[in-house]
């Protein structure tokens, strides 16, 4: 009984560590992560924040897992069959609920997109991400075999948060050129690989 009060005292912790660093990052940018930061906002001391994360990027990496987990969860439950075999329709509607996701997660466009990752993007997360796109294209398009199909569609993952990244970092914000741009380079890559493996 002791314990169970012990892991959910450390996961209302964790909770509160989180939505401290997330109010940071929306109010005062990427710099203001510190622990000394999220101690003194968070009103837990120092040592209960080390405890679970001993550093900012600790931090900043459970962060982008738990954004990236909750992006593949929405995409998961926006995704369906939309009965059409038009490659471009759905890749733009894969890229559109990425583009959702980041437009209504504001700390997300910051931690993720708006800077260059430290940590980088871990790839058990991109990886779920990916797989969740590759099973929505495949539901609606007939794809060739393809040597590590896998591996196309994170790198088509990576393509569409690389052009996200650029987009913020000349717009100070995601937009829809972004959004335009991703899909013509995803779409590009896939229909490369495609033809490739035809």
């Amino acid at each position: 009984m002791e314990n169970l009060a012990k892991q959910a005292r450390s996961r209302k912790r964790i909770e509160k560590i989180f939505e401290t660093a997330e109010n940071l990052l929306e109010q005062r940018g990427l710099d203001s992560i510190t622990i000394a930061n999220i101690a003194k906002y968070s009103d837990l001391k120092r040592t209960s924040t080390y405890k679970f994360f001993p550093t900012p990027d600790a931090l900043k990496e459970f962060m982008i897992n738990r954004y990236l987990n909750n992006c593949e969860k929405i995409f998961k439950e926006k995704t369906e069959s939309i009965n059409t075999d038009q490659t471009s329709v759905v890749v733009m509607r894969a890229i559109e609920i990425i583009y959702n996701f980041f437009i209504d997660c504001k700390p997300a466009q910051i931690l993720i997109l708006s800077n260059t990752i430290s940590p980088s993007l871990p790839s058990e997360s991109i990886h779920g991400l990916s797989s969740e796109m590759k099973t929505y294209v495949e539901s609606n398009i007939k794809l060739p075999e393809m040597f590590d199909k896998d591996g196309v569609f994170r790198v088509m993952l990576q393509i569409i948060i690389s052009v996200f990244s650029l987009n913020v970092k000349e717009n100070n914000s995601l937009n829809e050129i972004g959004k335009i741009e991703a899909h013509r380079a995803a779409h590009a890559y896939l229909l490369n690989w495609i033809n490739q493996s035809s």
